[in-house]
C-alpha cells in the first residue's frame, strides 16, 4: 500500500475520551519512587531516569522510554497490564507485585526525570500533514489534538510520543492496528490506527521518534 497522504482539507476533530486515570488520584512521591523502581527491577528494563534499556550511545531498544511520560498515564498502563487489559507477560506478572502507593510513587519518579531525548530531525512529509492535521477523508483526527503538536503529550490527554524509542513505536502501532493491544479509551487508539498502511506506521514512528 502507498504511504501517500494527502494533507486534510480541514482537521477532523480529536476524540474526547481521555487514557488518563482519574485526576482524584493521590499523587505518588518522587524521591521515593527512585529507590522503588530499583527494588522493583524497574529500571533493568527502562533504564535508570527511564531512557529505556539498550538506549544509550544513541541505541534503539525495545522498552518504552519513561522520563517525563505522564504520572498517570504510566499508572492506567500498571493497571492495565494488572488487570490483563494489556498483554504482555512479564509486565503483568510485574504489575501483580506492587501495591498502588509503590506504583504510584515510581510512576512520580518517572514523571520527573528529564523528557525523552529525540533522535534524527523528523520530515515534513505526509505523515506530518496526518499528525498535525489528520486525514478527513479516512476521518482520521489530528494526533497532536491528544499527544501535542511537538509530540509532548497534554494534561487529561494522550501521553508523550516524542522522542519515544523508534522500535517500540512501531511495534505499538503496529499493536494498535492488528488489536494485540486494545486498552485505550473507547478503543480510539484502534480506530484511528487501523486505516494506515505498513509505510505510514513505519514514517509515524519515525516521525514521532524524531520529535
Amino acid at each position: 500500500m502507498s504511504s501517500a497522504v494527502s494533507p486534510a482539507k480541514s482537521p477532523v476533530k480529536s476524540p474526547a475520551s481521555s487514557p488518563a486515570s482519574s485526576p482524584a488520584a493521590p499523587r505518588g512521591d518522587p524521591l521515593a519512587g527512585r529507590d522503588k523502581a530499583d527494588a522493583e527491577r524497574c529500571l533493568e528494563c527502562h533504564g535508570v531516569a527511564g531512557p529505556g534499556q539498550g538506549y544509550s550511545n544513541g541505541s534503539d531498544g525495545k522498552f518504552a522510554r519513561l522520563g517525563g511520560q505522564q504520572a498517570d498515564y504510566i499508572v492506567k498502563q500498571v493497571l492495565d497490564f494488572r488487570s490483563g487489559r494489556r498483554k504482555h507477560d512479564f509486565m503483568q506478572m510485574m504489575a501483580r507485585t506492587l501495591s498502588d502507593e509503590d506504583l504510584r510513587d515510581i510512576a512520580a519518579y518517572f514523571a520527573a526525570e528529564p523528557k525523552m531525548a529525540a533522535g534524527a530531525a523528523p520530515p515534513a512529509n505526509a505523515v506530518h500533514s496526518l499528525y498535525q492535521g489528520g486525514d478527513a477523508a479516512r476521518n482520521l483526527a489530528a494526533c497532536a489534538g491528544c499527544h501535542g503538536a511537538r509530540g509532548e503529550g497534554l494534561a487529561g490527554g494522550g501521553p508523550a510520543l516524542g522522542g519515544q524509542g523508534l522500535h517500540y513505536l512501531e511495534q505499538q502501532l503496529e499493536n494498535w492496528r492488528s488489536g494485540t493491544r486494545a486498552n485505550s479509551a473507547g478503543g480510539v487508539m484502534n480506530q484511528m490506527i487501523k486505516p494506515l498502511s505498513d509505510a505510514e506506521i513505519a514514517s509515524m514512528a519515525h516521525y514521532l521518534s524524531g520529535m
